[in-house]
């Protein structure tokens, strides 16, 4: 297939390696040049705009950081995009967002697809990540008259695991909000329950280890808890991220009524990690913020 991909961080730039290595065109365009230089290197094409990439390609995946960076990409692919392009986005954004980006799209014969993406750098560097995708269901789009999961197919394979269509636009994001619900939640009770090993007096790496053969063994335990045993703060996920995510489900659940008690509570630890300045440290320094409000007593 002939795609364009744009952002090529942590996440990105795995993911458009192997869509190049499973014989793809790719092509290509970055707000810093030198951010895809691995990609030309292996005969991807540079293009000197994202309507470029568009004007090149059947499909244009992106990846950047939030609502905002891709609705700015999306006003300019819109200008090269022939109809029957789709534009596929793994980005994490507002509900919202997605939907007014499709509005905007459909009129000149273009889909919109949110699918943000689980896993972390990780899952994208093993091709493992979990996508969560919204858009049509069975509407015929050219060329050819495909339908859309059948022209996505090739992608997402190449790219993930577990390919989920959860509903039309924006239900991805939705998807994905739920994910980083439980998913950082189940971060913050692990560095609750380190904190409360660490001021009993007892070894939390030990804790972790018998955790982990028992009900409360997870993911996160393995990997967060992990980290939070050995001290190790260098970001596998940078909590900015976490936060960001944090902010656009929050301000989902204020749209629509919904009360989320946990993941307020949640959302003020992530804020005071912020504001300690940890945000391009791992999540797991949320430990961290714990330890700052309550030094254990000495005498104990």
């Amino acid at each position: 297939m002939r795609l364009g991909f744009i952002g090529f961080g942590a996440m990105g730039k795995p993911m458009a390696e192997h869509l190049l290595r499973a014989g793809h065109e790719l092509s290509v365009w970055s707000r810093r040049p030198a951010s895809a230089d691995f990609l030309l290197a292996r005969g991807a094409t540079w293009c000197a705009s994202p309507a470029a990439v568009a004007r090149a390609s059947e499909i244009v995946c992106t990846n950047v950081t939030g609502s905002a960076d891709v609705e700015a990409l999306a006003g300019e692919l819109a200008q090269g995009f022939s109809p029957g392009g789709i534009h596929l986005d793994f980005s994490t954004i507002a509900p919202d967002a997605a939907r007014r980006i499709a509005a905007m799209y459909a009129g000149g014969g273009v889909d919109f697809v949110d699918a943000p993406v689980s896993g972390g750098s990780g899952g994208a560097q093993a091709a493992t990540l979990s996508i969560m995708w919204g858009g049509k269901l069975c509407e015929a789009v050219s060329p050819g008259g495909t339908a859309l999961a059948t022209r996505l197919q090739p992608i997402f394979e190449v790219l993930g695991k577990t390919i989920v269509r959860v509903g039309e636009v924006g239900a991805g994001q939705v998807a994905k909000a739920c994910n980083q619900m439980v998913m950082v939640a189940a971060i913050e009770a692990c560095a609750e329950a380190a904190r409360l090993a660490e001021a009993a007096g007892v070894d939390f790496a030990k804790v972790r280890s018998a955790m982990l053969g028992g009900s409360a063994g997870s993911r996160v335990l393995e990997v967060f808890g992990g980290r939070m045993a050995a001290r190790e703060f260098a970001p596998g996920v940078e909590a900015r991220l976490h936060h960001k995510d944090y902010a656009l489900l929050m301000d989902e659940a204020v749209k629509i009524g919904v009360a989320l008690p946990v993941s307020a509570a949640v959302w003020q630890q992530l804020n005071a990690l912020m504001g300690s300045g940890w945000g391009r440290d791992d999540s797991s320094s949320l430990l961290r913020v714990l330890e700052a409000g309550t030094e254990p007593d000495p005498a104990r």
